[in-house]
């Protein structure tokens, strides 16, 4: 597959294994577009854009994996939880838990360690302590996206690791083109996607994870 065909079946993956509940899909679409704004803050205050990446983006996002998309059997694609969990290109359930936790117990390493060893500059009050806490996230965060993009060049190629990349860098814009209906299907009761109105043509093949695990 060239690139694009590999980011396009990525993307198809990502949402017919991952984004069927429909409030799932609207909570993306608000974290979606506080990731549009965390970007613009990037460029005039990295800690704010940091705040609103984690606290209100990720928060948003993560909800609707973690407590509205089903773990059930998937009749759609035909696959176990435990089966697209073990596919997941990028991170799963349980690396999520792992990332989250390192997020969660920054505040406490910088109360114990107010220079983070000489990286930062002790806080004297709230607001500096707000945003060291703020700027350890943005690390965390960019550091996750190499961490996971150079493991892939590992285990599913250069070219896949970088698509990954691409992806998720990119996923606030597509999350917004594609789930931008979904408070209009919530009206209307319709609260699963039957994942048969997105992509008309997804380029065939299993990605390098997908061949070496088999669906349950």
């Amino acid at each position: 597959m060239t690139f694009f065909e590999e980011l396009q079946k990525q993307r198809w993956d990502d949402h017919r294994y991952y984004h069927h509940n429909r409030i799932n899909q609207f909570l993306h679409l608000l974290s979606a577009s506080c990731f549009v704004v965390s970007y613009g803050l990037l460029f005039v205050n990295p800690a704010a854009a940091a705040l609103v990446g984690w606290l209100l983006a990720m928060t948003l996002r993560q909800t609707g994996h973690f407590f509205f998309e089903p773990k059930t059997y998937d009749e759609v694609n035909k696959a176990s939880h435990d089966y697209k969990e073990s596919v997941k290109v990028g991170y799963n359930l349980n690396r999520k838990v792992v990332l989250l936790s390192i997020w969660a117990l920054t505040p406490v390493a910088l109360m114990l360690t107010p220079d983070l060893f000489g990286l930062l500059t002790p806080a004297t009050g709230l607001v500096e302590f707000i945003s060291n806490t703020a700027l350890v996230w943005l690390f965390i965060g960019l550091g996750a996206v190499v961490f996971r993009t150079v493991h892939l060049f590992k285990l599913m190629g250069v070219q896949s690791g970088l698509v990954w990349m691409t992806k998720i860098l990119t996923d606030p814009f597509h999350d917004i083109k594609i789930y931008q209906k979904s408070p209009y299907y919530i009206l209307k009761g319709e609260m699963y996607d039957t994942m048969d109105d997105w992509y008309e043509e997804v380029p065939s093949g299993k990605s390098e994870l997908e061949t070496r695990t088999t669906p349950n």
